[in-house]
């Protein structure tokens, strides 16, 4: 065989070696996860049977998944394997931690046991029977809250309420709310009724106006039209703005042409007037309230990783510097690495993009944490530093996995006070 064919079998070679690999990692999980049922089981047959039949069907709709897979048209199956992925490798990851501590512990019990000679009978003990109840019972946990995240979760709407004070906003503005949403990716919605719902909580606010942080759709324009009627019925009184996030360009995706992609995005643009928002492009606008006003900003995407389409001193160029000013900037990220130490002071911003990963653990004043705290240090909320507040939406729809569990979908409503 030639070095050119060699070259050439190398990476097939390779990917080979990664999916055996992997089915041996899976493998692996799903033998420990059986022992504990094995366990607890003895005699019942059709638990074993059940616990293979279960996992088997997991893993061929998985794989029939990713055979299927295509990230231009993402369809519901694409979801529900990511569902079951997570619902079934999750829990089974527990149970190996369990049994597999407990595997250390018997072999050294084993291991001192027949050198001291004290040993009759297998060289590892039997398991205890506590430990693969315990195992199943905290494994249990997860499950359940999976389950709930992809049926009931991913549309649990949470309206969530902050007042801010501040020194120099225009008494015009005392009081004035903002109702925040960010990440709708209408490509995942499969509920119209309960997205309705959604959509009438917003406007049950009733705020003075609704700020849109970006990533309307999961890759083009197309996955918004069946709900435009829908976010149509979104009111404000001064208005709706909005701006773009990084799924919003079109980037995750192969187009036929250059073309074809700036059509999707032009075609983009007109959505977001048909829904009655105004698109801020790295521009600039004045709220106007009786003889006050306020600057909104908006920039387009930018963020650490991610595309860096925002250009904040041209979005800027014209503002005078003592005036009130609040910013829609898709990516957390960018108020740590711009906007916190930006030239011109910037009272607020209003960020998304995280989702909060989707899943955490929210308890206020006890704990809130999130895999999204591993990635961003401003992940969800509100945060504060050098006098300039930053809100991290928690996103109103969801990506990729159909659910939320712990961080569900959130309504921000911002209130401005005067000191």
């Amino acid at each position: 065989m030639s070095y050119y064919n060699l070259k050439k079998l190398n990476p097939v070679l390779a990917i080979i070696l990664r999916i055996l690999l992997f089915i041996l990692f899976i493998g692996l999980i799903d033998w420990y996860a059986y022992q504990a049922f094995k366990t607890l089981f003895p005699t019942q047959f059709w638990v074993k049977i059940g616990y293979w039949v279960f996992s088997l069907f997991v893993y061929l709709f998985i794989a029939y998944g990713f055979l299927t897979f295509n990230r231009e048209a993402m369809n519901p199956n694409f979801g529900r394997m990511v569902s079951l992925l997570i619902l079934s490798l999750i829990p089974k990851l527990i149970i190996l931690t369990f049994l597999f501590g407990e595997d250390i512990t018997r072999f050294f019990t084993g291991t001192y046991q027949s050198l001291t000679g004290n040993k009759e009978g297998d060289f590892l003990p039997d398991r205890r029977k506590f430990v693969s109840q315990a195992a199943l019972a905290l494994a249990a946990i997860p499950f359940v809250g999976i389950l709930h995240g992809v049926l009931i979760g991913k549309y649990r709407y949470r309206v969530m309420k902050h007042t801010l004070e501040f020194d120099d906003l225009p008494e015009e503005f005392d009081g004035f709310t903002i109702t925040q949403i960010s990440d709708i990716h209408s490509g995942s919605f499969d509920n119209k009724k309960k997205l309705e719902y959604g959509v009438d909580l917003i406007n049950q606010q009733e705020s003075d106006i609704i700020l849109f942080t970006g990533d309307l759709v999961n890759n083009h324009s197309g996955e918004m039209e069946p709900w435009i009627e829908t976010f149509q019925k979104l009111k404000a009184p001064m208005g709706k703005y909005s701006i773009l996030g990084n799924h919003d360009y079109g980037d995750y995706m192969a187009w036929p042409s250059r073309e074809a992609k700036v059509q999707n995005l032009q075609r983009l643009f007109q959505i977001h007037e048909e829904l009655g928002f105004k698109l801020l492009r790295n521009e600039n606008l004045q709220l106007q309230r009786g003889n006050g006003s306020i600057d909104l900003i908006g920039v387009e995407n930018w963020g650490k990783g991610f595309a860096q389409y925002g250009d904040l001193n041209k979005a800027t160029a014209n503002l005078k510097e003592k005036s009130f000013k609040i910013l829609m900037s898709h990516d957390p990220s960018h108020f740590d690495e711009v906007v916190k130490n930006f030239s011109q002071f910037i009272h607020l911003t209003l960020s998304g993009h995280t989702h909060g990963m989707q899943f955490g653990i929210e308890i206020p004043g006890w704990i809130k944490w999130s895999p999204a705290s591993l990635r961003y240090s401003k992940w969800a909320g509100l945060y504060e530093e050098l006098g300039r507040y930053l809100h991290v939406n928690r996103g109103f729809g969801f990506l990729a996995f159909p659910g939320r569990v712990g961080i569900w979908p959130e309504i921000t409503v911002l209130e401005l006070r005067r000191k």
